[in-house]
């Protein structure tokens, strides 16, 4: 009788020290993949800095980005008041124009953009 309980403690053992070994892996596995991202943003910054065009082409090169998302910006802000101008001039009251030019679909379409810009690292790929 005390064999067979040793075989199934045994056993029990086993299944517990793989399942430990299987998570360590796991853990393992994720610092890895935290380790590459750290590095690859570190050999682009890297690589961006070491970049010298003189003062007119490195002001260029650091203009785009914002300039592009100025733009976007103020063509987002402008279709929103357009819509709501033509719904007002419509005939909708002014609130129910600002409740239908603002809509679910703006909504979600104007938390994506925050989210790329504000918080997009927070959404890491798995």
């Amino acid at each position: 009788m005390p064999r067979l309980l040793d075989f199934f403690q045994d056993k029990a053992d086993k299944k517990h020290e793989l399942e430990v070994m299987t998570r360590q892996a796991e853990i393992q596995l994720d610092k890895t993949s935290i380790d590459a991202n750290i590095r690859e943003v570190e050999s682009i910054h890297a690589h961006d800095a070491s970049l010298d065009g003189g003062g007119f082409v490195n002001a260029l090169r650091a203009s785009v980005r914002p300039v592009i998302t100025y733009t976007f910006m103020a063509l987002f802000v402008g279709v929103e008041v357009t819509t709501y101008y033509l719904l007002v001039d419509g005939g909708l009251a002014p609130g129910e124009a600002l409740v239908e030019s603002f809509n679910e679909e703006v909504m979600a379409l104007w938390s994506s953009i925050i989210a790329f810009w504000f918080g997009g690292r927070q959404f890491g790929k798995k």
